[in-house]
C-alpha cells in the first residue's frame, strides 16, 4: 500500500519546493492516510526561517497535512487525474513542538465528513512520536482546469 513520490506527483499538482509529502505509508480509501515528510536543511525556507536555528514554518506543516489529505481524496475517487483539491477553511490549528532539519515528520489525516464535493479532515503531525501540530480543515474538490 506504499505510494512513492512518482505516484504522489501524478496525483498532486505541487512540485519542489512545495511538494511536502515524500511517501505514503498506508491508507484506507474514504477513511484515513499516513505519510512522511523528510525534513532536510537544503529546503529553501530554512535560509530565512531562521538562519541560525532552522525551523520548519507552521504554515508548511499545515500544507503537508492538506497535501496528504488530497492524496486520500485522489485515491478515494474514480478519476483523480481530472480533479484538484482546494483549501476552504482551517480550524483549531495548534503547534506543539518545532520541526527542524533531520526530522522525519509523520503526517496523519482522517476523513471526518464528505458531502458531495466538500471534504472535512482532522490531521496531525508527529516527530519521534511527539505531536508537533494538529488542525481540522475543509477542502473542496473541483474539476481540473487544463
Amino acid at each position: 500500500m506504499i505510494i512513492n513520490i512518482i505516484e504522489i506527483m501524478a496525483m498532486l499538482p505541487h512540485r519542489y519546493p512545495l511538494l511536502l509529502i515524500d511517501r505514503v505509508l498506508e491508507y484506507e480509501n474514504n477513511k484515513s492516510i499516513v505519510g512522511i515528510k523528510n525534513v532536510t536543511v537544503n529546503e529553501p525556507h530554512f535560509t530565512g526561517h531562521f538562519p541560525n536555528k532552522p525551523i520548519m514554518p507552521g504554515v508548511l506543516i499545515i500544507e503537508a497535512m492538506a497535501q496528504l489529505a488530497a492524496i486520500l481524496v485522489a485515491k478515494s475517487m474514480d478519476s483523480p487525474q481530472e480533479k484538484d483539491v482546494y483549501f476552504m477553511s482551517i480550524e483549531g490549528a495548534k503547534f506543539r513542538k518545532i520541526v527542524q532539519p533531520g526530522d522525519t515528520m509523520y503526517v496523519y489525516a482522517e476523513l471526518k465528513q464528505n458531502r458531495s464535493s466538500v471534504w472535512k479532515f482532522s490531521a496531525s503531525a508527529e516527530v519521534d512520536k511527539d505531536l508537533v501540530a494538529e488542525a481540522t480543515f475543509t477542502a473542496m474538490v473541483k474539476d481540473r482546469q487544463i
